[in-house]
């Protein structure tokens, strides 16, 4: 797995698929998510059209670099932001949205690549479109799937998905598995599947298991606010995703997302939680090959 520095502070581990000479695909996953999110099998199909498509690891994720010198005590942390004194939460966090936008952009320098379609998801949405508001020239389209603007009037968990983001996961290996299966709150009420989840989980926690990461990134998330005017400036061809069965970030998320950003097409997917199950893929890889173009 290739590892390239992106800054002096941080590295990224990554992994491509495709012909370099094809036009680039920078896909960011979400909160705590290695690159395992973007399935093989998806990005391999993303290349079989014609891209040239780039997975990585976030900074306190996977195989890339950590912050384990700045723990975040989530209790902590929410207990401050809650209480109003954002003096306090700000000093837990060692980063914001802008460092992990910044990483994505790096990635791509370290890589040669001057300018690329830059498609999030989740957290990574709102991390692809910092990357777009940050650095316009250097994203040729943007899509934002299963995200929302930082806005909290919007795309707000239900309370059944926000008790299994809250709950603790199992440290021991065959109890993270197993909790897994709590993530069909937000799945795809059709193609949601416990043994693909199961199945993930495996992989994540045999690869880099490393909870504490999540934790200031779900930090960072919180303090980097609404991108709400940003977004309205916004001029980069955008298109936004995001499933109606989505019960993690509602469909509110994404529709306020295209609302804001001009010329933003919206594409709102039945049977598509928060998730991309595999039944799905023809109909999202059309999507991401037309928006690309």
């Amino acid at each position: 797995m290739p590892i390239v520095d992106v800054s002096p502070e941080v590295s990224l581990a990554y992994e491509s698929f495709g012909d370099p000479g094809d036009p680039p695909v920078l896909l960011v996953m979400g909160l705590g998510a290695q690159l395992l999110g973007w399935d093989e099998d998806l990005c391999r199909a993303l290349a079989d059209r014609g891209r040239y498509v780039i997975r990585y690891d976030h900074r306190d994720c996977g195989l890339s670099t950590g912050f384990d010198a700045h723990p975040v005590d989530m209790g902590e942390f929410i207990a401050a932001v809650s209480s109003g004194d954002l003096e306090a939460a700000i000093a837990m966090v060692p980063y914001r949205l802008t460092d992990l936008a910044a990483d994505g952009l790096g990635l791509l320098t370290a890589l040669g690549i001057e300018r690329a379609h830059v498609v999030g998801a989740s957290m990574g949405g709102m991390v692809a479109q910092t990357m777009a508001i940050a650095a316009p020239e250097r994203v040729l389209t943007l899509t934002s799937m299963m995200s929302s603007t930082g806005e909290q009037e919007y795309g707000q968990s239900t309370p059944e998905a926000q008790a299994v983001v809250s709950a603790p996961k199992p440290a021991d290996r065959a109890g993270f598995i197993e909790a897994a299966e709590r993530e069909l709150v937000w799945a795809s009420r059709r193609y949601g599947d416990a043994g693909v989840l199961r199945e993930r989980a495996a992989a994540s926690y045999d690869r880099a298991h490393r909870p504490a990461g999540t934790a200031r990134q779900l930090g960072a998330m919180i303090l980097s606010g609404s991108r709400a005017d940003e977004l309205r400036a916004l001029r980069v061809p955008t298109l936004v995703i995001h499933g109606l069965d989505d019960t993690l970030i509602q469909p509110s998320g994404g529709e306020r997302t295209a609302e804001l950003i001009p010329g933003a097409e919206l594409l709102l997917v039945p049977d598509m939680g928060h998730d991309r199950p595999r039944a799905l893929w023809p109909d999202l890889v059309d999507a991401l090959v037309k928006h690309t173009a």
